[in-house]
C-alpha cells in the first residue's frame, strides 16, 4: 500500500471555515483560484463552483494568500465554521480532529505552522507536558534513516516478533465496531507490518487473510475463544482489565448482538453481554502462570501479551507478569475507551498513564529484569507527540485506538454503545449503516495517518539526535512539564 488521496466520503466534509461567494459580485475572474493554495477554488469550464471550504486550513483575510483581499469584486467572504462548537471534546478537540482527518486524507503531516495536531485541551496528561530539544548540538541524523521498529519478544521463548513501528491497534471486538471497521484496520496493520487486536467478541472468518498481522484477544467473558483462532496468530493478549472501565468489566447492549454476533460469541441475539471482573480464575502470580502455560502449550511460538489497568500497585502487577512468564506488559489507562465506557470511570479510577509508565519501567529496572520485559502503554494516545512522550517516559511502544476511528470519520459523538448510535458506520453492527465505507478506504485512510506520523516521529527523533526510536526508551530528558519548568527550552507546541 502506498500513500494516496482519500477524500471525506460525505458531500459536505466539515472544515474549520465557511467560505462563502456572492454570485451577483462574483466576476468569474479566477484571481482566487490563483492565490489559494489550497484547491479550495475550483471551475467547471468557465463557471465558478462552490468553494470546497473543508480544504482551508486557515483564514486568509490577510496576508500573502489572502483570497479575501485579493477578489477584486470583494465577493469572498471568509467566517468560522459554527459547527465546530459542537464537535469533539477536551481530549479530541475539533482541531485535533480535524487535523487527523487530514493526515489520514493527505499522508502528510500538516504545515509547519499549523501545531494544533499536537494537543488537546483537557488541561491535564500529555497536554501539560512538551517535547525539549538539546539547547547544544547533536549529531546529525537524516530523518529517512530513523529506525521505528520494536520487538515485542525478548525472552527466550516463543518465536521473535518484530514490528516496523512502535504502535499497533488496540482491540475493539467483533460485536463493538463494524465489520468494515475490522477489515480496515487489518488491512493498514499489513501493509505497515505491524499488528492489531480483535478485542474480546472472537475471531471473524474476514481476518484470516491477515493472520500474520492479527492479535487474538483472550478477555474474561472468554467469548469467542478457541484454540483453533489462538493457533492461528503469533501474538495473543489476555485482557485483565481495560483502563477505561477498570473493576467493570463490559457490557455489549442486547441490540448490539445481532445474529452474527451472537453465532461467533455462541450466545443468543438480542441478549446483553457481559464480561465479568476480573477472571475468576486468577488471584495469585501462579493462577496467571496457569494462564500463560495454558496458550504456550496451544501455542508454543506465540508471543503473550498481558493487558491490564493502572492500579496504584502496577508495578507489582508488572513483575508478576515477568514471572508468569509474559512477553508483554500492557498498561491501559484512564484517557482511552469509546463512547460506550462511562466517564465515572474513565475520569475517577484508574491511575493516570503518565504516571504508570514510569512507575512500572523503574520498578522493572530496580528488579533486573527491564530488558526482558516489553512495556506497552495505551490510554488516550492520539497524535505522533504523544508516542514520543508515552516512551521518553519509560514505554517500548503504544497501542493505539481512537485515532483508528477518528481516520474513519468518527467525529466523538459518545453514542458507540447503542446499535444503530453510530451514524457514520463506525462503531455499529448494523448491517445498512456498515455498509457506508468499503475496507479499501479504510485501510488507505489509516495508513495514511500512520504514514504522517511516521514522518513526524523520524523529524522528532533526529532533532533529539536519536537514529532509532528504542534510544528514546526511559529519556525523560526530552520532555518538559508545564507544571514545573517553563523554560524557553521547552518546544512551544
Amino acid at each position: 500500500m502506498k500513500v494516496c488521496q482519500a477524500p471525506e466520503r460525505f458531500r459536505n466534509p466539515i472544515g474549520r471555515y465557511i467560505i462563502l461567494r456572492d454570485p451577483q459580485l462574483c466576476t468569474q475572474c479566477g484571481t482566487c483560484m490563483r492565490t489559494c493554495p489550497a484547491g479550495v477554488f475550483t471551475v467547471a469550464g468557465r463557471l465558478a463552483l462552490r468553494p470546497r471550504d473543508w480544504l482551508c486550513p486557515r483564514p486568509c483575510s490577510s496576508g500573502e494568500f489572502a483570497c479575501v483581499q485579493a477578489c477584486p469584486a470583494g465577493a469572498i467572504m471568509v467566517r468560522p465554521n459554527p459547527l465546530l462548537n459542537t464537535l469533539g471534546d477536551f481530549r479530541w478537540p475539533a482541531d485535533l480532529i480535524l487535523d487527523t482527518w487530514e493526515m489520514a486524507r493527505t499522508g502528510s503531516p500538516p504545515a509547519a505552522d499549523e501545531l494544533r495536531y499536537n494537543l488537546g485541551l483537557s488541561g491535564g496528561g500529555f497536554d501539560r507536558m512538551r517535547l525539549r530539544f538539546p539547547a547544544k548540538h547533536v549529531r546529525k541524523i537524516n530523518p529517512d534513516k530513523v529506525s521505528l521498529g520494536i520487538s515485542l519478544n525478548r525472552r527466550d521463548h516463543g518465536e521473535p516478533l518484530e514490528i516496523a513501528v512502535p504502535y499497533y491497534g488496540g482491540g475493539m471486538s467483533f460485536g463493538s465496531v463494524s465489520s468494515s471497521t475490522m477489515i480496515s484496520r487489518a488491512k493498514a496493520a499489513q501493509a505497515l507490518n505491524s499488528l492489531v487486536c480483535t478485542g474480546e467478541g472472537g475471531y471473524p472468518a474476514e481476518l484470516y487473510p491477515y493472520d500474520h498481522h492479527v492479535i487474538t484477544q483472550v478477555a474474561t467473558g472468554l467469548f469467542g475463544v478457541r484454540e483453533e483462532t489462538i493457533q492461528r496468530v503469533r501474538m495473543v493478549e489476555f485482557k485483565y482489565a481495560q483502563g477505561a472501565k477498570p473493576g467493570l468489566g463490559g457490557h455489549l447492549l442486547g441490540d448490539k448482538v445481532t445474529a452474527s454476533v451472537a453465532k461467533m460469541r455462541e450466545t443468543v441475539r438480542g441478549s446483553a453481554l457481559f464480561s465479568p471482573f476480573p477472571f475468576h480464575s486468577v488471584y495469585s502470580v501462579e493462577d496467571h502462570k496457569k494462564h500463560v502455560d495454558w496458550i504456550r502449550a496451544i501455542n508454543p511460538a506465540a508471543v503473550v501479551s498481558v493487558k491490564v489497568s493502572t492500579p496504584t500497585d502496577i508495578d507489582m502487577v508488572a513483575v508478576g507478569s515477568y514471572y508468569a512468564e509474559a512477553h508483554v506488559i500492557h498498561l491501559d489507562g484512564s484517557y482511552g475507551g469509546t463512547g460506550a465506557a462511562p466517564d465515572i470511570a474513565k475520569k475517577n479510577i484508574a491511575m493516570p498513564i503518565e504516571y504508570a509508565i514510569p512507575k512500572v519501567h523503574r520498578f522493572l529496572q530496580a528488579e533486573g529484569v527491564r530488558e526482558r520485559m516489553t512495556l506497552i502503554a495505551s490510554g488516550g494516545i492520539r497524535c505522533a507527540h504523544d508516542i514520543i512522550k508515552a516512551i521518553a517516559l519509560g514505554a517500548d511502544g503504544v497501542v493505539i485506538g481512537t485515532a483508528d476511528l477518528v481516520a474513519l470519520g468518527c467525529i466523538r459523538c459518545g453514542a458507540c454503545e447503542s446499535g444503530r448510535g453510530c451514524a457514520r458506520g463506525i462503531a455499529t453492527t448494523d448491517t445498512e449503516l456498515a455498509e457506508q465505507f468499503a475496507p479499501q478506504w479504510g485501510a488507505q485512510r489509516i495508513f495514511n495517518l500512520y504514514n504522517a506520523w511516521n514522518i513526524q516521529l523520524r523529524q522528532i527523533l533526529a532533532g533529539f539526535g536519536l537514529g532509532s526510536i528504542r534510544e528514546l526508551v526511559g529519556r525523560t530528558e526530552f520532555l518538559s512539564h508545564l507544571d514545573y519548568d517553563s523554560s524557553e527550552s521547552a518546544e512551544n507546541d
